[in-house]
């Protein structure tokens, strides 16, 4: 029994020990925030979802400025900084977000920043890991009690952790984790250092994801001169090239792998290099690319090759690209820059939807975000029209911003017979093209000269609607009376 004692003082004292030495420099790098989030209705443009709440940490930088990731600032309508004993709050506000990486940069909206900051220093952003090493995970519960959790490096990858279809360089690591009250987003030190920021955890299989120092560097240097541009972008869309069948109709030989141009955006860096569609890259840089899209990478192995774009160059920054058109081989020469307007916006983060609401008709700007409402499986559920124009928008863009689609009618006395319309593509009002809302508000001010207006759809059915312009007029001063706020967003 005495043996037992003194074995249970001893983990007392040594626990007791680990926990005073490690709270020093957690407390002394991080901070918790606390943010508010609200997103845009997709049914209602003109009004917002229930807010819900986010808690993490975050690391402290020069400036007195603090990193966290993209999801704790994204439709973020109240952010607060809270130190670790939880005795002061300050609010706070985003000097840059790159929702693609997942990366935020936060400073103090007003109040005492000297005092706030006055117990805290910046943490040194370190290089990268190789697979096999040891690396901590920080954590503080609600007592400020820190939690470190040591993980080990498995692999890493090209992963998307915020914006889907936006990959960055990740590390994979594995390690048992306590849950704590700051843990949506947490950082991950390495010889005291910061080597990246946990996006996610799996606690079945017990992985992590950790995005790389080498993406939070990056973010860091293009935010400094006070005007963020974010990751480049060559604007291309491919596919594999390992179906046997499929190389033998591209000519290529066994020796060569290869990804398959789909597309190429218009106005991108591969359509100013002269990359078209059809075309097979075969190596970036000189580094040859295989037939699933995978380069060798002297540190980390085999990478996707969009991180010999996006991870490794900047806007500005000049990349060879060597293709095969026709069996034969040719380089090109890509300039880089950021992704050019999309028809279809592929996030909306911190954007308010644009609208209009005419009689009872509800018209928005198509965006990914809308078609994402459908559920888990929306790229099934969601409407095949509209899904079209998310996979085939060079299609559509002739004469078009943005679509303009209607997203359904509520019951009034000008949309009788019309309840059940919903996500049809506009092509004309009045005679009139619609290119995007602000066009469609003012096609709705010149009705025509019987009193109504004439609403074209494109390959719609019906394809032609009419809507009594008094009748309509007189339903939209309703619609204000009974709660709608505004009537269009422009």
């Amino acid at each position: 029994f005495l043996k037992i004692m003194k074995i249970s003082l001893f983990l007392t004292i040594f626990i007791t020990t680990i926990t005073s030495h490690a709270a020093a420099p957690v407390q002394k790098h991080v901070v918790r925030i606390n943010s508010t989030l609200q997103k845009w209705s997709a049914s209602q443009p003109w009004d917002k979802s229930a807010p819900s709440k986010r808690r993490a940490l975050g690391v402290t930088m020069p400036n007195n400025q603090i990193l966290t990731t993209a999801e704790m600032a994204a439709d973020a309508t109240y952010i607060e900084l809270e130190n670790a004993d939880g005795n002061r709050t300050i609010p706070a506000k985003v000097v840059a977000i790159d929702y693609e990486a997942n990366l935020a940069l936060l400073a103090a909206d007003n109040g005492d920043t000297d005092g706030f900051f006055k117990t805290l220093s910046p943490i040194k952003l370190g290089g990268g890991a190789k697979i096999g090493d040891k690396v901590s995970v920080w954590q503080l519960e609600d007592n400020g009690v820190p939690l470190i959790t040591e993980v080990t490096i498995q692999s890493a990858d090209i992963v998307s952790s915020f914006a889907q279809g936006h990959y960055f360089l990740t590390y994979e690591a594995k390690g048992s984790m306590q849950s704590a009250s700051s843990s949506y987003s947490l950082p991950v030190i390495k010889d005291g250092k910061l080597l990246g920021l946990l996006t996610s955890y799996n606690s079945k299989d017990q992985i992590t994801d950790v995005l790389a120092p080498e993406i939070i560097a990056a973010f860091l240097a293009d935010v400094k001169d006070g005007n963020y541009v974010g990751f480049p972008s060559l604007g291309i869309g491919v596919s594999n090239t390992v179906d046997p069948n499929f190389r033998a109709w591209l000519k290529l030989p066994d020796d060569v792998g290869g990804i398959y141009v789909t597309h190429v955006r218009k106005d991108s860096p591969a359509e100013k290099s002269g990359t078209l569609k059809g075309d097979v890259i075969i190596e970036i840089d000189g580094k040859e690319i295989g037939r699933r899209g995978y380069y060798t990478d002297a540190q980390y192995g085999k990478l996707f090759w969009s991180h010999q774009v996006r991870g490794i160059h900047k806007v500005g920054d000049q990349v060879e690209i060597t293709i095969l058109r026709e069996g034969q081989r040719k380089i090109l020469t890509a300039i880089l820059k950021r992704p050019g307007k999309r028809l279809v916006p592929a996030y909306t983060y911190d954007t308010a939807p644009k609208f209009l609401v005419k009689g009872g008709f509800i018209f928005q700007e198509l965006t990914a975000t809308y078609l994402k409402a459908f559920g888990k499986d929306w790229q099934s559920k969601a409407p095949l029209d509209l899904l079209d124009v998310l996979r085939s928008p060079d299609d559509y863009e002739a004469g078009r911003n943005r679509i303009v689609f209607l997203s359904a009618a509520v019951p009034t006395p000008a949309t009788t017979g019309y309840e059940r319309m919903r996500n049809l593509i506009i092509a004309k009002v009045n005679g009139k093209d619609i290119a995007d809302i602000p066009s469609l508000v003012k096609a709705f001010q010149a009705p025509g000269s019987d009193g109504l207006h004439t609403i074209e759809f494109a390959d719609g059915n019906p394809k032609t609607i009419y809507l009594d312009a008094s009748v309509s007029d007189m339903v939209d001063g309703q619609l204000l009376k009974r709660g709608i706020p505004i009537l269009s967003r422009e």
